[in-house]
């Protein structure tokens, strides 16, 4: 009798432990990607045959209603894991359209907590529950993951308190900003007046140099809308994030340019800085990807050719 009480608290334990990781985990997960508002309560739904299947085993104890559980709850862990691989990959395709600082704005580390629980999780099954040591580890390894993951919601910021409002430029505060027509009246002007407006407007003033600059920010600055700007960005083949990351490139190229022949005194990181990237990280991957190679490469090749 004693062991059977053992064993239903056992397993009482382990179904609320369950139960609590998987909707702790997916939840937070899930209002990582701020792409869109995703619904939980699936989660929760989820749970009811698992905890019933709990259930059944404390009054009813075998090994095979062990294995249905188990399997149901692995098989619950590999499909969210699939569903949350392709998430990642639609919120950074969303993120690449609007922002151009993705510094502490990707989600990659949520899908390597999200692989390593399940591998906890398969481990957890297979251990044998005598092994109270491997038990108590894996417990552990799972508090560290778990902190690792509250770590990153914390330094994530909240995407949706970026203001849209308009953005100050170099243009007179009386003028009002020309509105594109809508598609159905002038469909193939639109392409050519944004054009021209971002060149009024966005390069000729340097707002691409603003922090944090949005795409909703820019197209509030030129007077269209997102969804326009947006379709002009496709129409040329790139995003938002390339557009500004190309135009801030080409304006750090042009500084460097400038301070080397003047034998100003400058670093890098401050150039970065100056050309609207908070974080030196940032501008490097920006710079490789718009030039082919590493700033450290360009700026030796650059040495060579003046020598």
């Amino acid at each position: 009798m004693d062991d059977l009480i053992h064993s239903a608290a056992y397993v009482a334990i382990v179904v609320f432990d369950s139960v609590t990781m998987l909707t702790t985990l997916g939840g937070t997960l899930l209002s990582m990607l701020q792409d869109r508002r995703r619904r939980i309560w699936p989660i929760f739904v989820a749970m009811i045959p698992f905890v019933v299947l709990g259930v059944v085993f404390m009054v009813y104890p075998s090994r095979p209603i062990m294995f249905i559980v188990s399997v149901y709850i692995l098989s619950l862990y590999v499909l969210f894991t699939i569903y949350m691989v392709f998430a990642i990959r639609c919120y950074e395709r969303w993120l690449n359209d609007n922002y151009a600082d993705l510094e502490n704005k990707k989600v990659w580390l949520s899908q390597v907590v999200t692989l390593t629980c399940l591998l906890l999780f398969i481990l957890y099954t297979l251990v044998d529950t005598s092994s109270t040591i491997l038990i108590f580890l894996m417990h552990l390894a799972e508090l560290f993951f778990f902190g690792l993951l509250l770590w990153r919601v914390e330094t994530l910021p909240q995407l949706d308190s970026i203001s849209t409002e308009e953005v100050c430029t170099k243009e007179s505060a009386s003028e009002t900003p020309q509105v594109i027509p809508t598609q159905a009246q002038q469909p193939s002007t639109i392409p050519a007046h944004i054009e021209q407006l971002l060149e009024e407007r966005c390069v000729c003033t340097q707002l691409y140099l603003k922090h944090d600059l949005t795409l909703a920010q820019l197209a509030v600055a030129i007077g269209t809308n997102r969804s326009y700007l947006s379709q002009y960005f496709s129409s040329q083949g790139l995003n938002y994030n390339a557009y500004i990351n190309g135009l801030r490139i080409n304006h750090f190229i042009s500084c460097y340019h400038d301070v080397v022949a003047n034998q100003q005194p400058f670093t890098v990181q401050q150039l970065a800085h100056d050309c609207g990237y908070r974080s030196y990280s940032t501008f490097s991957l920006a710079f490789k990807q718009r030039m082919g190679q590493s700033v450290t490469a360009w700026k030796r090749e650059l040495t060579d050719c003046l020598n």
